[in-house]
C-alpha cells in the first residue's frame, strides 16, 4: 500500500510541478493567452467478493491533461501487484464517438513484468462499449505471461443510471475459470459514482465486485 500512495504522491507532485512551470513560464500574458487544458483526476476502489477464495479489493487512480494521461493500480494485474502506466488519448466522431489510448507500463511488487495495454470506448446515443486490454510480460517466466481483458456494453437510460453486461478475462482469482461475465449498474450523483459486478451469477465460481469512484 505505501507503494501505492508513494505512485499516487508522484502524480501529484507531477501536477503541481507542471501547473506552476505553465504559470511561471506564462506571465503577464497569462489573461490573453489560449487556456491550457487543466489537470482532471480519479480514483476508483474495488472491493471483490471470491465465493470459496481470498476477498481483496483493488484500486485505479488516473491523472489527465488534455490528451496525456497516467494511470496507477494497485492489486489489478494480481494480489499485491502495483502497477503504473503513461498514455495517450486519441478521439473524435460526432453522432458516433470513440476515444483510443494505448497505454505503456510496468508492474512491480508480486508481479515484476512490461506491460502494454489499450483502452478504448465507443458511444452511439445512450449504448457504449468499453474495452480495456493488457499484456503481463511477467520476467517469471512464459507460464506467468498472459492477456488480461475488461469489456462492457452499457445502456443510459438517463445521466445518473448506467446498466449493462460485463465480460472479462483474468487470473486475479484463481481456478479454471478465465472468462468471467455477469450483469453490472452504475449510479452516479455529481462527481461520484457507486456501481456493482455480478460475475457467474449462479455458479460455484460466483464474483461480485462492487465499485466506488470520484472525480476532482
Amino acid at each position: 500500500m505505501k507503494n501505492l500512495l508513494r505512485v499516487f504522491a508522484a502524480i501529484g507532485s507531477v501536477a503541481v510541478a507542471s501547473a506552476f512551470a505553465a504559470e511561471e513560464g506564462c506571465g503577464a500574458n497569462c489573461m490573453s493567452a489560449p487556456g491550457k487544458p487543466a489537470w482532471e483526476f480519479a480514483v476508483t476502489a474495488y472491493p471483490t467478493a471470491v465465493r470459496g477464495g481470498d476477498s481483496y479489493t483493488s484500486a485505479i487512480a488516473t491523472a489527465d491533461r488534455g490528451p496525456l494521461h497516467f494511470e496507477a493500480r494497485y492489486n489489478y494485474e494480481g494480489m499485491d501487484a502495483r502497477s503504473a502506466f503513461v498514455g495517450w488519448t486519441f478521439a473524435g466522431g460526432e453522432n458516433i464517438t470513440w476515444e483510443l489510448r494505448p497505454l505503456l507500463g510496468v508492474a512491480w511488487g508480486s508481479k515484476q513484468a512490461f506491460v502494454p495495454g489499450l483502452e478504448a470506448s465507443v458511444a452511439w446515443g445512450r449504448v457504449d462499449l468499453y474495452v480495456e486490454a493488457e499484456y503481463v510480460r511477467d520476467r517469471a517466466g512464459p507460464e506467468d505471461r498472459y492477456a488480461y481483458s475488461w469489456n462492457e456494453l452499457g445502456y443510459r437510460p438517463a445521466e445518473w443510471l448506467r446498466f449493462g453486461l460485463a465480460v472479462q478475462r483474468t487470473r486475479a482469482y484463481g481456478g479454471d475459470r478465465e472468462i468471467q461475465r455477469g450483469p453490472f449498474a452504475q449510479l452516479t450523483w455529481g462527481r461520484v459514482t457507486i456501481g456493482g459486478y455480478w460475475f457467474n451469477p449462479g455458479s460455484g465460481d460466483q464474483v461480485v465486485v462492487g465499485s466506488l469512484g470520484t472525480t476532482f
